[in-house]
């Protein structure tokens, strides 16, 4: 594959695009015995798909799991994670049936994805043992879900489904959950953040639906990518869970190639230049490997994207070859059910030979047989780029990864800095299940299922009691003897949107038609549906013509334009309470509470695929505020006197940084640059002094800025080398520029950040 990768960056024009090439040797298996306790109908199933005996890890979690013990499974992509559940849970269910067959024990399989929920359903079917296996999620129709709850051994479903559904209507699912032997939760890594924070809590709400039928499950977590295991997995479930890391899995060579689109002719704002878009980058490699014949899955990071770089990429192979277009598809969230099967089946027979996807194919779908996968971008974290790069030489072929940067600080500075991506753990999982805003909607829910009891509230947290407490003075829960209960007529499950933070979420109507297109989250309405937004959905393209806050109501009308809209706010920013600080000599780091004060002030148009900027239009939306947690540093102007700064630079000097800063935190926290927020002032009331705050933009904090507290000389470090180490003479978007920023980018001072930093961190 190394071999591939030189052709690929020799192509004239291409010179200096490869910044870094990386080859990891091949392992060998090691094996071990079949458990004395499987059934020997399932190790004959297994037997028959080529698996003649498990590797090491696989025997040590499934016998973990059938004794009882709670199991994280953290090994590689393609480890064969499935068989350790599948083991002890197939061989309880067929041991579990009564003489007529009935159900004696059960397994409930969690999936972020239904993509992966039907991959596990293929697999458990292939096996041809008979279980009694269905999916129960938004694509099953009402007798599926009839016949998952009242016969079905095997049900595989979603933690949202998990949420609306099985839970608030636990009665109707009584045997079900009453015989409930295993909880397989896979790709726990994947839940992080407010999302995470939630999932916590409906598990929770599980064990206690569970208890109340008399059934006390065994919890198994999976995971290629998740640090700290059994921590991240104790603090989802709320168990003591045993890490199962050591991988005895085969695996062939894998080369990992960074690669830097380079700069175009075009300009951005204030004349700042752009790179070529990584989209475009991509799919230019998508068309050379699939003219060579290698299986290629390529990620995008949006559905309009996945599906123009397809596009791209079919029109170059027909200037080769007019058989080559039909080779290549593009996969994206929106399409029908059977239209997603059909390209799962496609891509693993080998008729489609380059995919363009979003994550939807990102996690744990077996599709055997891929050489290759490119990465549009960063995907966010270093768990989701291995995890992207395993699709590719499942077993123990060769595979070949290659990122493709984006034209921002954190993109930038990875392509550079090989070290920082390579050698290292992956990321801790990010959440706080602690979080008021997230446990309170969860407390109600619990209460409508089943009235909470005072010796309960420890399953929730040590938060839990002054929760209920305040959920009880506002009305919600009402104390009596027995214990809590819920007051109001509405689904208490309704409160929690398990994916959003932002309350109610605002309906995207399409306008003469009525229909509902889609949703958004209230807090984000402001900048992703305010009037002139351009919104994509399931391919097609939408203009927003009015946003009614009152009504939580966007309308929408289809549009084909040729430029895509991005948000610019002003924000506000006041502390609260401070939790922590420490000095950095004349500098001091804080982490601690604040009010936040959005106010989304236009939007620019920016031309696509080059993203020019083509205008930025006045918006007139009202403020709205945030309590929550943010990490903010200091500096005196006696130490920036001593360093030379000029005080008529420290505006733009504070304001690059802060940029950057936000840019590169999701380095070391599970983030996305989205996710988080900043202000900078040459002096703020508070401190009376040079301040930079960066804060998460949920209400009462995912456990981000913590992150960046406790990472902060690693993290500020390396935002001051990408800023000095970024080509560009006086800033762009791939250092000190942001998409959203609500001050157009202005005043930014690349140098004066780079000294400022210098100064924070003790070398000024």
């Amino acid at each position: 594959m190394a071999d591939l990768v030189d052709r690929l960056a020799s192509v004239p024009g291409r010179e200096g695009r490869l910044t870094h090439l990386e080859v990891l040797p091949p392992r060998a298996a090691v094996t071990a015995d079949w458990p004395a306790w499987a059934d020997p109908a399932v190790v004959e199933a297994f037997g028959a798909r080529g698996v003649a005996l498990p590797w090491r890890h696989q025997a040590v979690a499934a016998d973990a799991a059938h004794a009882g013990q709670h199991v994280v499974l953290a090994t590689g992509t393609a480890s064969g994670k499935s068989l350790a559940y599948q083991l002890p849970a197939l061989t309880d269910v067929l041991a579990g049936r009564g003489r007529r067959g009935q159900r004696g024990a059960t397994v409930l399989y969690l999936a972020p994805t239904k993509a992966l929920a039907q991959d596990q359903l293929a697999g458990v079917t292939e096996l041809g043992l008979g279980v009694r296996a269905t999916t129960h999620d938004g694509d099953s129709g009402r007798d599926q879900r009839d016949w998952a709850r009242d016969h079905a051994e095997y049900v595989l479903t979603n933690p949202d489904m998990l949420h609306r559904s099985l839970l608030p209507g636990h009665q109707r699912w009584a045997q079900f959950l009453g015989s409930l032997r295993y909880v397989v939760v896979d790709e726990c890594h994947h839940y992080r953040g407010v999302f995470g924070a939630h999932v916590a809590h409906v598990l929770r709400r599980l064990r206690r639906v569970c208890a109340s039928y008399g059934a006390s499950p065994t919890f198994v977590l999976a995971s290629a990518t998740v640090a700290d295991p059994e921590v991240a997995a104790g603090r989802l479930t709320g168990l003591d869970v045993l890490a199962v890391t050591g991988d005895a899995s085969p695996r062939g060579q894998v080369s990992l190639a960074l690669w830097e689109p380079p700069f175009t002719s075009y300009t951005g704002e204030n004349g700042a230049p752009v790179r070529r878009a990584a989209s475009s980058e991509t799919a230019d490699l998508l068309a050379d490997l699939v003219a060579e014949d290698v299986r290629t899955l390529a990620f995008i990071r949006s559905r309009r994207g996945a599906e123009q770089v397809a596009m791209t990429a079919a029109e170059l192979l027909a200037d080769v070859d007019p058989s080559l277009p039909g080779r290549v598809a593009s996969y994206r969230g929106g399409y029908l059910p059977e239209e997603r099967r059909a390209l799962e089946q496609a891509l693993r027979r080998g008729e489609i030979t380059g995919m363009a996807a979003t994550n939807a194919l990102e996690l744990g779908i077996d599709v055997s047989g891929l050489d290759a996968v490119l990465m549009a971008g960063f995907p966010g974290t270093r768990a989701a780029m291995w995890q992207q790069v395993g699709r590719a030489g499942r077993g123990a072929q060769d595979a070949l990864g290659v990122l493709i940067a984006r034209d921002d600080p954190l993109d930038t500075y990875l392509v550079h800095h090989p070290e920082t991506l390579l050698g290292r753990p992956v990321e801790a999982t990010v959440f706080d299940p602690g979080n008021p805003y997230v446990l309170g909607p969860h407390l109600c829910a619990a209460a409508q299922e089943i009235p909470l009891a005072a010796d309960e509230l420890d399953l929730f947290g040590p938060t839990a009691p002054a929760v209920v407490d305040q959920l009880t003075a506002a009305g919600l829960l009402r104390k009596r003897p027995r214990g809590w209960f819920w007051t109001d007529r509405r689904r208490a499950a309704d409160l929690a949107d398990i994916r959003s933070a932002g309350g109610r979420p605002v309906q995207l109507v399409e306008g003469g038609t009525g229909r509902v297109v889609g949703t958004v989250d209230a807090s984000s309405a402001h900048g992703t549906a305010h009037a002139g937004a351009v919104y994509v959905h399931r391919g097609e393209t939408y203009l927003v013509s009015a946003l009614d806050l009152d009504e939580h109501v966007a309308v929408i009308d289809r549009a084909d334009v040729d430029y895509s809209t991005s948000a610019r706010e002003v924000t506000d920013i006041t502390i609260v309470a401070e939790r922590e600080a420490r000095r950095w000599g004349d500098c001091r780091l804080a982490l601690g509470d604040v009010d936040v004060s959005h106010q989304v002030v236009s939007y620019l148009k920016r031309r696509q695929p080059s993203g020019e900027v083509v205008s930025e239009e006045p918006l007139d939306l009202p403020a709205r505020s945030l309590r929550t947690t943010a990490v903010w540093w200091t500096v005196p102007e006696h130490a920036l006197v001593e360093a030379g700064l000029d005080k008529r630079d420290l505006p733009g000097a504070a304001h690059a940084a802060e940029h950057c800063s936000i840019g590169l935190l999701p380095l070391f926290a599970t983030c996305d640059r989205w996710d988080i927020g900043g202000v900078s002032t040459a002096l703020h009331a508070d401190t009376g002094m040079l301040t930079v705050f960066v804060h998460d933009g949920h209400p009462g904090g995912a456990g981000f800025a913590e992150r960046g507290f406790a990472a902060a000389r690693e993290w500020l470090g390396a935002t001051r080398d990408a800023i000095r180490s970024c080509a560009c003479d006086e800033g762009c978007p791939s250092c000190i520029q942001s998409p959203k920023c609500g001050n157009q980018n202005n005043p930014l001072d690349k140098h004066g950040a780079a000294a400022l930093l210098d100064v924070l961190l003790g070398d000024g």
